[in-house]
């Protein structure tokens, strides 16, 4: 329940820019304003986060009670269908480790809330087809659409209600049965449709990891039926990441998984007429699985072709004829052997468990979840470079810079690893090298914002004003909502002499994300340049509102009230930029001037002496002696009584006119 933001839970968790009520209209009706265009999961995420923000507590208690609300409506249906075990198979379902990274993971409330609502849509069709009520066919059709809204994977709906009408009845009628589930058909196409061409266009599911032969999607498909049924059989060693194949039509042992899947088919299909169970909940589990089975490109088979979260809704199928089969075998015990039937269901529960518990306790810390994967795939570069990450954001460069590296060995066409080992460089003071490898991740991304924006920004430290300028705007082009490339693209152009240009930029980032501190000292540095010295001060004071322990805030805030005339006011400031430390030893200085001058002019002379007594110590501590010569001579004027109480405001005492900035 405390397990940490993972992968990609903060592109799902709403981003600043999408907290506002017109955020919630953009998630609506903005293609690409979310990573994908599920605008009823991410209209859930919006209130969740009015109501308890980036608290993770309370996105996972929400997963956690849609999975238990998908447990109880699987039980409603299976009961309703008269199917042996319901409870049985609910309990499975609930209990079972597969399902962890569905329900642990944020990102993935998209397969539990859309769970919710097909198998809702499934018990109101299932009513609809005993009484023949329009209240039940307009409470399926809704439920059915809101359940699209969350995750175009429930579009299979349809095609099982024909499958359970086949195995109640032994045949399907065109009126009865088909006819009125076409209007389900054509909406779960058209959004199935919708969300391939969304995968591929905007989210990146094409490229040479998706440009699979009609052969090689035949072979995939077939072994992924079988992963999934013999991790569901036995869960050992589930990951968050699989390896992922090599599909090989030249390789024999490959033919054997569609082979064995179309044998089994066959034989389900020859016992049909004694018994079309099987048939039926082989043809469900298979048919809810085929948007994962590869004939669709999906993003995350860039990684692997196969996920634990991919199965959550087909494995409702197997689970369900494990169940009855199970139950029925206990059933027909005889009574004073029953007991031991029930013991081993208890213990089967039991096992689920445990399992389940140990599972989950994988993605307590998402340290602990990347170390787990690597080590039960021990090639999965996505996992060391992510690691990688985790451990740059604790502070721990070197293992950061160990794991990317590795990812690196393992991937070098890999854009993310090349940016993050660019990203350490920075961190180690390394520009040059940096720079080398944000261009070789361009080179194999170009339109990749992220990179642009941070090869901007050190090539602004570096003195190449033009250049940053070019990069930076590229990835406000790239994606018009980061907003933090618009703010480093305001401090280039600041850097540049460009100040209008500088507050426009500013100006778009602070509409994106109000909420970031350095953008609005960034504003007030360019307030100040336009002489609009009251606006700078309201975001000098909106900077530290954010984060209290600012210091170049602090320090800039004393400078703009000193402009003003507001000696008193400012020395608050100064004091805490002088008493916050953690500056460079230059810009400390700076403020210690700043203090002593402005305890001087305000007829705090004591103050003013401790003061630069204090800032001369600093200096020769930090090896400034030009510095702590020019405090000296300023001492001497203080001892003198020219900046002491009765000194006009324009006394002769040698101290700076103006704040230094």
């Amino acid at each position: 329940m405390q397990g940490s933001f993972i992968w990609d839970d903060d592109a799902h968790v709403t981003r600043p820019e999408l907290r506002s009520a017109n955020g919630l209209y953009r998630i609506w009706f903005e293609l690409g304003a979310t990573q994908q265009y599920y605008p009823l999961l991410h209209s859930a995420f919006w209130l969740q986060h009015k109501l308890w923000g980036d608290h993770v507590v309370g996105y996972h208690l929400t997963n956690v009670l849609l999975h238990a609300a998908a447990a109880c409506l699987a039980y409603l249906v299976l009961r309703k269908l008269h199917v042996p075990g319901a409870w049985l198979a609910a309990a499975i379902f609930a209990l079972h480790p597969m399902h962890v990274e569905s329900v642990a993971w944020i990102t993935e409330q998209k397969n539990t809330l859309s769970a919710v609502f097909y198998l809702g849509a499934m018990l109101a069709y299932l009513r609809f087809d005993e009484e023949r009520q329009m209240r039940h066919y307009l409470g399926a059709l809704t439920l059915f659409i809101l359940g699209l809204l969350c995750k175009t994977v429930i579009a299979t709906l349809p095609a099982a209600l024909l499958v359970i009408f086949w195995w109640q009845r032994g045949r399907l009628s065109w009126r009865q049965d088909v006819q009125p589930l076409l209007p389900f058909f054509a909406r779960g196409a058209l959004a199935g449709l919708f969300t391939a061409w969304v995968e591929r266009t905007l989210i990146g599911a094409s490229g040479v990891e998706h440009d699979l032969s009609p052969v090689q999607r035949g072979l995939l498909a077939g072994r992924v039926v079988w992963f999934y049924l013999a991790k569901l059989l036995w869960p050992a060693n589930l990951a968050f990441m699989y390896p992922r194949w090599n599909i090989d039509p030249g390789v024999g042992w490959q033919w054997l998984f569609p082979l064995a899947a179309l044998m089994a088919t066959g034989a389900f299909f020859l016992l049909r007429a004694r018994w079309r169970a099987p048939l039926a909940a082989w043809l469900l589990f298979v048919g809810t699985l085929f948007p994962v089975l590869g004939f669709l490109n999906v993003y995350p088979f860039r990684y692997s072709f196969v996920a634990n979260h991919f199965q959550y809704l087909a494995s409702l199928a197997a689970i369900a004829i494990a169940a009855a089969v199970l139950t029925l075998a206990v059933g027909r015990l005889s009574p004073s052997w029953r007991w031991a039937g029930y013991a081993s269901l208890a213990a089967l529960l039991g096992t689920l468990a445990a399992a389940t518990w140990r599972e989950a306790h994988v993605y307590r810390d998402v340290v602990v979840l990347y170390e787990t994967t690597i080590a039960r795939n021990p090639a999965c570069w996505f996992a060391y470079n992510n690691v990688g990450v985790e451990y740059a954001k604790r502070g721990q460069l070197e293992r950061a810079r160990d794991n990317v590296q590795q990812a690196l060995r393992l991937n070098p066409d890999y854009p993310e690893a090349q940016y993050n080992f660019a990203n350490y460089c920075v961190a180690v003071g390394d520009a040059a090298r940096a720079i080398e490898h944000y261009r070789r991740a361009l080179e194999l991304r170009p339109n990749y914002p992220f990179a642009l924006n941070n090869l901007g920004l050190t090539l602004c430290r570096q003195g190449e004003t033009a250049a940053a300028i070019e990069h930076l705007k590229l990835a406000t082009q790239y994606n018009p909502e980061f907003a933090d490339a618009f703010a480093n693209l305001g401090y280039a152009l600041q850097v540049a002499g460009q100040n209008r240009e500088a507050i426009e930029q500013l100006r778009r980032s602070l509409e994106l994300n109000p909420e970031r501190a350095e953008t609005h000292k960034l504003m007030g540095d360019a307030l100040v340049r336009a002489d609009d010295v009251p606006a700078a001060i309201d975001h000098y004071r909106q900077a530290l509102r954010l984060r209290s322990d600012y210091i170049d805030a602090e320090h800039s805030l004393g400078i703009a009230l000193a402009k003003s005339g507001r000696e008193a006011e400012a020395i608050p400031h100064f004091e805490a930029a002088t008493h916050l430390g953690g500056g460079q030893p230059a810009e400390t200085l700076t403020a210690f001037a700043n203090l002593v001058r402005a305890y001087a002019r305000t007829g705090r002379a004591q103050d003013a002496i401790a003061t630069a007594e204090r800032a001369i110590e600093f200096a020769h501590s930090h090896q400034k002696p030009e510095v702590a010569a020019q405090l000296q001579a300023w001492l001497v004027e203080l001892h003198a009584g020219r900046g002491g109480p009765d000194a006009p405001a324009d006394s002769n005492a040698r101290l700076p006119p103006a704040p230094l900035e």
